[in-house]
């Protein structure tokens, strides 16, 4: 048993009954908890016990002097109970924390200094992989890695936010919290119309959670279901429902994509184990069955039907791991014949993408959405989700490849624009001077090389666009377009407060990376290249999807 210092304070603070060193005594009455970190202090492990049964367990650097930041806990759960709160690190800290019915710093919240204006980013803590993106009854559920407790990695819990438009986010309290399998590592989500597993309730269909659990030893994949359109969740009480470390003699098996095929009438589960994707089936989403594995990929694996050119009786499947690199071939419901491939159809920050299923018929789309892994310099959160995007399979000179293009939605976010054509270079830099200033844009614009091998537009330095037709690259990876004699190119640039992403020739190729004007830089916008011409120019000023 560790060591404790008994001492006598004789006061009360917030509700605060101090007991000794480490320990603290809360009866909750307010919804929040707001707790201090400090980066200069090391992590500690935290417990929340109530009535002598642990509740929740976490690593948290808790703030002895001044704090950082604060995060906060939801106890809307824990109302009326008293919660001990035990930390086995330097103790100073216990004494700051305090309850309250709003999270500290609400005043600020959306407006800080690098809060991305147009991307989803969580209101506190570290943010990676989307996680269980379904839409089910008007709602686009995005689930994802989070840790309330730190803008660092550690904790993985499984945030929940909601959307009716995939474009503005209300941010929920956790859906999945660590417990004695391991911590909520990624995974997927699926409505059970047919109560295949047996957790519906008369005619509420309950949204299932497939997920891994992650420990020391080996990773399980697991599932819990919800009732209430995901705002509370049940594990099943016999996870896991796939261990398979001795298979593979390895611990990397983890981020199941599960799917219902409707030719086979069983669900389908594609995991990502030690050195490819393995995909499993099931009648019911508790016992499932390997069938075949594919070599070649690493982690946050997908498997979606498209259709090409829009013909729905010409369709191919499409394979890919967090990495974005694809291939294209058919799938039977039990294993995946690649027929051509491996692709790459975006590059930069983005990882571990994952598409969303139970879109409508009647909508009939791919819509992905991505990690951006960009840091938030000096702030309470870290780590960002990119723009949801349209896949879509199309004929090319080089055969069939996947386009991404932003989904339509974020022509809401259109405020003040301008349009142009047939400019020099010199006079589409004049005009975009009046928006050096501006955090966050759309700019549209197509230009064509001449006497030049390359040409491009930067920002402060930093290039957004640099088309080298000599090398066939952009921005340093090769590009060919698919008139191979074109000497234009056309790009749909998104600029936010800390991030860039680009759509090269209506999404034959996409990518993103941090807004990282050069130190000193005042030039602005500077479309650059010998002789070249903006063919068209478009500058749309976007709204906060914050307000």
């Amino acid at each position: 048993m560790r060591k404790r210092i008994v001492f006598i304070i004789g006061l009360t603070l917030a509700n605060h009954i101090f007991l000794f060193a480490g320990d603290i005594s809360i009866k909750v009455t307010k919804k929040y908890l707001n707790i201090p970190v400090s980066q200069q202090d090391k992590r500690a492990l935290m417990r929340f016990e109530t009535g002598g049964v642990q509740e929740r367990e976490f690593q948290i650097r808790l703030a002895s002097g001044i704090p950082d930041y604060w995060v906060f806990c939801d106890l809307a759960s824990f109302k009326g109970k008293t919660i001990k709160i035990s930390y086995e690190g330097n103790s100073e800290g216990l004494s700051k924390i305090y309850q309250d019915d709003v999270i500290a710093g609400k005043d600020s919240l959306y407006k800080e200094r690098n809060r991305p204006q147009f991307h989803f980013t969580s209101r506190r803590g570290w943010n990676n992989d989307p996680n269980g993106l379904i839409f089910y009854e008007g709602e686009y559920h995005l689930f994802y890695q989070h840790n309330p407790y730190e803008r660092e990695w550690e904790n993985m819990h499984w945030g929940h936010a909601v959307s009716k438009d995939l474009i503005r986010w209300e941010e929920l309290p956790e859906a999945l919290y660590p417990d004695k399998l391991g911590t909520m590592f990624s995974g997927s989500a699926v409505i059970d119309y047919n109560n295949t597993a047996g957790f519906n309730k008369g005619n509420i269909p309950a949204m299932i959670a497939i997920y891994t659990a992650d420990s020391p030893d080996k990773q399980v994949q697991c599932i819990a279901y919800s009732l209430d359109k995901g705002r509370t969740w049940e594990k099943y009480a016999r996870n896991p429902v796939i261990d398979s470390k001795a298979k593979w003699n390895s611990k990397d098996t983890r981020d199941p994509k599960v799917f219902w095929y409707k030719p086979g009438n069983h669900w389908v589960l594609v995991l990502n184990e030690r050195d490819g994707h393995s995909i499993y089936t099931s009648d019911n989403l508790k016992e499932w069955h390997f069938e075949s594995h594919i070599t070649g990929f690493w982690e946050c694996p997908e498997l979606f039907e498209l259709s090409v050119d829009g013909d729905k009786n010409d369709t191919r499947w499409v394979m890919y791991g967090a990495s974005g690199t694809y291939m294209i071939g058919r799938f039977d419901g039990k294993t995946f014949t690649p027929e051509s491939g491996k692709y790459n159809y975006t590059a930069g920050s983005i990882y571990a993408a994952q598409t969303y299923t139970n879109i409508p018929d009647t909508d009939g789309r791919r819509i992905q959405i991505g990690w951006g892994r960009i840091q938030q310099p000096g702030m309470p959160f870290n780590g960002m989700m990119l723009l949801p995007t349209e896949l879509t399979l199309r004929n090319t000179k080089e055969g069939i490849r996947l386009f991404n293009v932003p989904v339509r939605e974020v022509e809401m976010l259109h405020g003040t624009s301008v349009q142009w054509k047939s400019l020099a270079p010199e006079k589409a830099n004049e005009l975009l001077k009046q928006f050096c200033s501006d955090d966050c844009l759309r700019i549209r614009t197509t230009f064509k090389l001449s006497h030049a091998t390359d040409a491009g537009l930067n920002l402060s330095g930093q290039s957004l666009v640099n088309y080298d037709m000599n090398f066939n690259q952009v921005n340093g990876v090769f590009y060919s377009p698919d008139d191979r004699t074109s000497m234009e190119i056309t790009a749909d640039i998104f600029i936010d407060k800390t991030s860039v992403e680009v759509f090269i020739d209506g999404g034959a190729y996409s990518y993103s990376m941090e807004r990282k004007p050069r130190p000193g830089n005042k030039e602005g916008f500077h479309f650059w290249g010998n002789n070249i011409e903006v063919n068209s120019l478009e500058v749309y000023q976007m709204n906060s999807i914050w307000k």
